[in-house]
Formats: structure tokens, C-alpha cells, sequence
């Protein structure tokens, strides 16, 4: 008996200590995490931070007092208090209204890039640098300032400003160049550091996770696939790395949504694939040949899908093939719904975009294509995209101000709605409470003026927008049927 309850003793003994210890040992491990997890980003820190580089630029610019030009990074731009505002620098010019054109003295801009290896170019002398189009577009002048503070100037070999990307060289070899990971194997939560200049200064680290993958139809690029990260990014950062815990890029920080011109938690980034593509072909040619395939499409909404007997929603929808393209050849056909592309899934109009422009000109392609209720197989021959093609496939785009959504006029809607082809753009939506709404605007209208200047395309209508950003209200010139009218919009 008193063995047993000898026993019984140490047993309690041993729980009570492991009660105590356990709690003690759990929190040292967690200590101990935590305490490798900062290691880990102080060691990215010191393995990539040498690779990037703060970039200065010199530019002039003209401007007129007949229109306020908003400059690039005016809280005004691009979308009024609600925007996706690129980041080059806080004193990038001013809004100020001259009576006559004059010339602006020498500005400067800042953001950020990194060295990268080129595949086209092994020049022990040189290296070149990744980096955003809207960072040194306009440029006189490129100065690259290295961590160890070195200094140099740089020439541009190319830019891309469809994607916003921009190769840049300095005359100074055997830097520390970072290596490009793989952008399509990253998922939603991993980590990822963001490195840059912000506000100048140099050389910050940030860290966060990937929010999203996969993001388009923002407006900031034509061609458009971002990677949404809450790693801080604030102005200066554009053009900087986005990298995983390995160090390897997986993008190039570029954008941010923001009301106050600030980190608010929502960042975007070029992936890293996409950009390299770019940056290749720039290296090689100079410039970006795009494939063209010669179909106007749509996102597939359930509506849709239900009308043409789908099952599942997935795929795009063919609504117009242009006559003697790639597309028309391959008997691809009107009300077609294409579901994938040399075996990719197609989730969404962007996406198939992108992949189409990325392949090279005179390539065959096999697409899976649902038609009547049957999958049938088409392979097709890209073509090389020109800019007079790319301007009847311009797909519909938004103008969040107004309430519309606007599309270029390709030669069949020119005939239909009795203009001339390449004059005006067609609005095929109206949102609902909006100005356009209000003002009583229709669906199958086409503007043929912003501000009074005629415009083509819709570039040229948004470019016009913009400018009346500032002062938040627009004259359009409007054809409905057979008649013009003006009407002026205002937005708050």
C-alpha cells in the first residue's frame, strides 16, 4: 500500500513539473521562431540590398494654360481622390496655369531597380538594370546611385511602356546582380519583401504577403497581371524588387491604391515572368513584338453562360472575329467560347490577352474552344500585332469618374452605328446612379469629342479624362442615332 501510494505521489510530482516546464519550453520555441524568421529577413536584406539601386532623373516638360496637364504624381492623378497612383517622387512638378506655353525648369524624380543577369547581353564592362517605363520615361538625364554610394549614368536600352518596363545601362561590370525566381509558382500568403527607395531613402525593406495573384483591369498598364502584396510601398519604391524568402524576384513593385498618395495596404507588382519576357526582347530587338490573333472578346458572366447552354462557367467569349485574321483562317467563329490556350486554363479577358501577346508572331497555337454545346479543338498561326490592329481590339474599358465603359469602333460597329471607322469611341455600358446615368446618356452612343478635341480611340478619350481630373468636369460631344449634342459632366 504505501508503494502504491509512493507511486501515486511521483506521478503527481511529474505532472506538476511538466505542467510548468511544457508552457516555459513552448514559449522559448516560439521565441526561437521568431527570432530565426528575423534572421531569415535580415539575411535577405544583406544578400539583395547591394543588387538595388536608387535611380534619379532629369527631365523637362511643356505645358499650356489652355488645358491643366496634371503631372504624373499630383494627388489629382490619375482617377480624382480614389486612384491607383504610381510613385516616382513627391516633387515631381506642379498643376500651375500659365497665360502663355513656357518652358519648365529641370525637374527631378526618384524610384528604385535592381542589376539583373542578361541572357542577350554578357558584357564584362557593363550591367543593366530592371526597372518601371514611368520611372525614366521623359528623361534628359539618368543617374544611378549603388548602395556603396557610387554614381553613374545611365543610358536607356529599352522600354515597354504597354507593360511598363524599362532596361536601363550603366558602364560598370561585375556587380551583384539578383537572380529572377519564378512568378507563376507564387500562392496567396506566402512572404515577400519589397526593397526600395521610398521618399529617398535608401535602400528600405518592407516585408508582408502576397494578397492576390493575378490582378488586372486596374487601368495602370495595357497589358496587365499583377500581383497584389501587403509589403509597404510608398512613392520611390516603383521599379524596386519584390522578393521571396530565397531572395529571388518575383516582381517589380509598381503601383499602389491609395486616397492619401501613402502606404494604405494594398501594393501591386509586374510578375517577374512577364517583366523578363519584356526585358529579353528588349535586350535582343530593342523593342516588343506582340502576337495578334484578330478576335474581339468578353468575359463569359453567368448570364451568358446560361444563354449558351454552358455548364460551367469558364472560358471567354468570341464576340467578333475581324475579317482575313489568324483567327478567321482557323475557323474560329462568333459566339465561340475558348477555354484554353496550348493547354492553359483562360480564367479571365486579361489573362488570354497576355498570353496571346506573349507569344511570338508566326507560332502555331492549339485552343480548346467550346462550340454549340461540343468541345472542338483549332489550331491557329499568330500573327504579329501592329498598332492599326491593336486598334480595333482594344478591349472595353471603364472610366470610373464618368460611370461608362467605352469601346473602340471597329469598321462593322462604324457601319452599324453610321460613323466613320477610327472616329469616336462606343459606349457599351452605363452604370447605374452614375454622372453618365444621370445625364441620360445611352448604351450604343459614341463620343466624338472630349474638351472639344476629336478623339479616335480610347486612349485618347481617357487621355482627355484625365486631364479634367483636376477640375472634375468634362464637355463631351455625343452622336445618338442621328443626332449630336453636347453635354457637360461633373463628378465630385
Amino acid at each position: 500500500m504505501r508503494k502504491v501510494l509512493i507511486s501515486i505521489i511521483a506521478i503527481i510530482v511529474l505532472l506538476v513539473l511538466l505542467f510548468f516546464v511544457i508552457p516555459v519550453q513552448s514559449q522559448d520555441n516560439g521565441i526561437e521562431n521568431l527570432r530565426q524568421s528575423s534572421k531569415a529577413f535580415a539575411s535577405i536584406a544583406r544578400s539583395v540590398s547591394p543588387s538595388v539601386v536608387f535611380i534619379q532623373v532629369e527631365s523637362t516638360k511643356r505645358y499650356s494654360s489652355y488645358h491643366q496637364y496634371p503631372m504624373p504624381f499630383d494627388d489629382q492623378w490619375p482617377f480624382g481622390s480614389d486612384f491607383l497612383k504610381r510613385f516616382f517622387g513627391d516633387n515631381f512638378g506642379d498643376n500651375k496655369k500659365s497665360q502663355t506655353p513656357r518652358k519648365q525648369p529641370k525637374i527631378v524624380g526618384q524610384g528604385s531597380g535592381f542589376i539583373f543577369k542578361s541572357k542577350e547581353r554578357l558584357f564584362a564592362d557593363k550591367s543593366y538594370i530592371l526597372t518601371n517605363n514611368h520611372v525614366v520615361e521623359n528623361s534628359e538625364k539618368i543617374k544611378i546611385i549603388l548602395q556603396d554610394r557610387r554614381e553613374f549614368e545611365a543610358r536607356i536600352v529599352g522600354t515597354d511602356p504597354k507593360s511598363d518596363v524599362a532596361i536601363l545601362e550603366i558602364k560598370t561590370g561585375k556587380l551583384p546582380t539578383l537572380n529572377l525566381g519564378d512568378s507563376s509558382k507564387l500562392e496567396v500568403g506566402e512572404w515577400v519583401v519589397a526593397i526600395g527607395n521610398p521618399f529617398g531613402l535608401n535602400h528600405t525593406l518592407t516585408v508582408g504577403v502576397v494578397s492576390a495573384t493575378g490582378r488586372n483591369s486596374l487601368g495602370i498598364n495595357d497589358y496587365e497581371d499583377f500581383i497584389q502584396t501587403d509589403a509597404a510601398i510608398n512613392p520611390g519604391n516603383s521599379g524596386g524588387p519584390l522578393v521571396n524568402i530565397d531572395g529571388d524576384v518575383v516582381g517589380i513593385n509598381t503601383a499602389i491604391f491609395s486616397k492619401s498618395g501613402g502606404y494604405m495596404g494594398i501594393g501591386f507588382a509586374i510578375p517577374i515572368n512577364l517583366a523578363n519576357d519584356i526585358a529579353q526582347q528588349l535586350m535582343k530587338h530593342g523593342e516588343v513584338t506582340r502576337g495578334y490573333l484578330g478576335i474581339l472578346i468578353q468575359e463569359l458572366s453567368p448570364e451568358l453562360a446560361k444563354s449558351f447552354d454552358l455548364e460551367k462557367n469558364e472560358g471567354i467569349l468570341v464576340a467578333q472575329v475581324m475579317d482575313d485574321s489568324p483567327a478567321a483562317q482557323a475557323g474560329i467563329k462568333q459566339g465561340d467560347i475558348i477555354i484554353s490556350f496550348r493547354d492553359k486554363p483562360i480564367s479571365s479577358v486579361a489573362s488570354f490577352r497576355n498570353l496571346v501577346a506573349l507569344t511570338s508572331p508566326y507560332s502555331e497555337v492549339l485552343l480548346k474552344i467550346v462550340r454549340n454545346g461540343k468541345q472542338v479543338k483549332v489550331t491557329v498561326t499568330i500573327n504579329k500585332l501592329t498598332q492599326e490592329k491593336e486598334q480595333t481590339l482594344s478591349h472595353d474599358q471603364q472610366s470610373e469618374e464618368l460611370g461608362l465603359t467605352i469601346q473602340n469602333i471597329t469598321p462593322n460597329l462604324a457601319e452599324k452605328f453610321g460613323v466613320k471607322s477610327g472616329r469616336g469611341v462606343l459606349i457599351t455600358e452605363v452604370k447605374t446612379g452614375s454622372v453618365a446615368d444621370m445625364a441620360n446618356i445611352k448604351v450604343g452612343s459614341v463620343i466624338l469629342q472630349v474638351n472639344r478635341v476629336n478623339i479616335k480611340n480610347t486612349n485618347d478619350f481617357n487621355s482627355e479624362v484625365k486631364q479634367s481630373s483636376k477640375d472634375k468636369s468634362v464637355l463631351l460631344l455625343i452622336k445618338t442615332d442621328n443626332r449630336q449634342h453636347y453635354i457637360v459632366l461633373n463628378w465630385s
